[in-house]
């Protein structure tokens, strides 16, 4: 019996158990994503501007990252390194503590701030990074961020914010509390100037940098899923003693309650910053119509009108133009401006045929239908035949259409 064991026994040695338990997968090959918490392949999270493939979560990214995703390649130029930090209340061993998040994070401090041009447009661009402190805001990062501002708006330069944030800075105390005031003065100033102000939330942004720079841009922006608030949902439930709304201190929710003004998908981010300096970018006269385009400045048999110089206006010649039945209606404008034809009534198109144009107006007769018109007469300056869809009433408009 103990030969026929022997005969049977398994014969592996003992190398081959050490070798196989040496094979493993090499570190940093897989990451395990925040929100599904499924295991997903690096460089799928790299290629998907670090966004899960799985659930579309989004991974936290560190600040040069960021910018390099939304500036235009080798443009970015950083400002104002080297601030001395502070150590105001002598908290235990801060300063190695900020010496130590330097070496590891090769940053200056939790922002990352300066100019760069996005579509070719030069602006002043910024990112927090939590991974020095949380994103806390301390006196450097105020002081950063003010001066920017103030460079900013010497320079005639928009800006972009980037935020993210636990809020202030405990280890500084009330001078980190004094930037929330710094800060938004800086950007007070920036605002009176004319200038734009583009603020783009991140997960998280919290406490002081929220009731600060992060919520006074003149646009507001947020990546799907951040945490956006002032103290935390946990907190909140906690004081109040109550249950708080499902989504709450989400983006879908304080969009819906008006404290945004849009979500952008990390992938678009760069698209639509681009669009919004190149609107707003004044010097290359983009959001300039010039005065010869208006409908009104033309009569009726197509010359144009002669017109006061607005700088030698009386306040009444600036009342009888504010009353003048020339000035060109909203419908007008409308039709001037937009490409596609417009219909008050779904059901309109399929009562308009031909070469017939329709138009916004009102009614003229006791149908009090709203808006649409059927015209008559296609690309003319002057005179032009209208009829209601609604009513079938016939009458004369003058209407600049434009040529097809």
């Amino acid at each position: 019996m103990a030969d026929l064991k022997r005969f049977f026994k398994k014969t592996v040695s003992e190398d081959r158990h050490k070798q196989a338990a040496s094979v493993s997968v090499p570190e940093g090959l897989w990451i395990k994503c925040p929100k599904c918490g499924e295991m997903v392949y690096r460089e799928d999270v790299i290629s998907n501007a670090y966004v899960c493939p799985k659930c579309g979560g989004y991974f936290r990214i560190s600040a040069k990252r960021r910018i390099k995703m939304i500036a235009d390649k080798g443009s970015f130029k950083e400002w104002f390194t080297g601030i001395d930090n502070s150590n105001p209340l002598d908290y235990p061993d801060y300063p190695q503590k900020i010496e130590d998040l330097r070496e590891k994070t090769h940053l200056d401090e939790a922002i990352l701030i300066g100019e760069a041009t996005i579509g070719g447009i030069r602006t002043v661009i910024g990112a927090m990074d939590t991974r020095f402190l949380m994103a806390s805001m301390g006196y450097v990062v105020g002081e950063k961020i003010t001066r920017s501002f103030e460079e900013a708006t010497k320079q005639g330069l928009p800006v972009i914010l980037f935020c993210c944030s636990g809020g202030a800075r405990m280890q500084e105390g009330i001078v980190s509390l004094m930037q929330m005031a710094k800060t938004s003065a800086a950007i007070k100033r920036h605002s009176q100037a004319g200038l734009l102000y583009t603020s783009v939330l991140t997960d998280p942004t919290t406490g002081g940098v929220t009731a600060s720079f992060a919520m006074l841009g003149d646009i507001i922006l947020a990546e799907p899923g951040s945490l956006i608030g002032f103290a935390g949902p946990r907190v909140i439930e906690q004081t109040i003693g109550q249950k708080l709304p499902e989504g709450f201190q989400r983006p879908e929710f304080l969009l819906e309650h008006g404290f945004l003004d849009g979500i952008v998908e990390r992938g678009s981010m760069r698209d639509v910053l681009s669009l919004i300096l190149k609107l707003h970018d004044t010097r290359k006269c983009y959001g300039e119509f010039p005065q010869e385009t208006s409908a009104r400045s033309f009569d009726t048999f197509g010359k144009k009108k002669k017109q006061k110089k607005q700088k030698n206006l009386t306040a009444w010649d600036r009342v009888q133009i504010a009353r003048s039945s020339d000035r060109p209606s909203a419908a007008e404008y409308i039709d001037a401006i937009f490409d596609d034809e417009l219909l008050s009534d779904s059901n309109a198109d399929a009562q308009l045929a031909g070469d017939a144009l329709p138009l916004w107006r009102q009614c003229y007769t006791a149908c009090d239908k709203r808006l649409v018109y059927r015209t008559h007469a296609k690309s003319q300056l002057g005179n032009v035949h209208h009829q209601c869809i609604h009513c079938g009433t016939n009458f004369q408009y003058f209407v600049r259409h434009r040529a097809d």
